[in-house]
């Protein structure tokens, strides 16, 4: 469960009675297609010919241009989450990660479902004390990458939300 009982009207769009904008919220899509791709490799290299995940990020880039329809959007991110089903570890946390992107467009807030996947799966490449000194390098990464007018907003997010997402932002 990665998203809140109680939603933040900032997350929430202006044409459903929240206050964000469309050009943040195609902010909030990228930088979550930027984090699921960051770690696709992981999901990738167990299977190589599974392109579900893959064509979830390339699904929500295409909707931050207007080029699909976010139900596309959606569509295309349980497909990736469904490649996940059978697996385990990195590779399924990897391909959750491009299914939460995929679903920004949908709800918003399911950037940070991309963002704390993406930490797990790495966190799930190694061992004992070692996952939590990758998970803090990638999460150092995801917040090198957030774009300026959505920073403040998804930190405090992160600070919100971190009991529900496994409490990867705050490790």
């Amino acid at each position: 469960m990665i998203l809140p009982a109680v939603r933040d009207p900032r997350l929430v769009t202006v044409r459903r009675g929240g206050s964000l904008t469309d050009e943040d919220h195609h902010l909030l899509a990228l930088w979550a297609a930027d984090c699921a791709e960051h770690v696709l490799p992981l999901f990738e290299s167990e299977r190589p010919t599974d392109r579900r995940p893959r064509h979830a990020i390339e699904a929500v880039r295409a909707w931050t241009r207007g080029e699909v329809a976010m139900m596309e959007s959606r569509a295309t991110g349980g497909h990736a989450m469904g490649a996940a089903r059978d697996l385990s570890g990195s590779a399924r946390h990897a391909a959750y990660a491009a299914g939460q992107a995929a679903c920004v467009p949908h709800v918003a807030e399911h950037d940070l479902g991309a963002a704390a996947y993406a930490i797990k799966a790495v966190r799930a490449t190694a061992r004992g004390d070692d996952g939590i000194a990758l998970g803090r390098l990638e999460l150092a990464w995801q917040r090198e990458r957030l774009p300026a007018p959505v920073r403040q907003l998804v930190l405090e997010d992160m600070a919100r939300r971190d009991d529900i997402c496994w409490s990867v932002f705050g490790a």
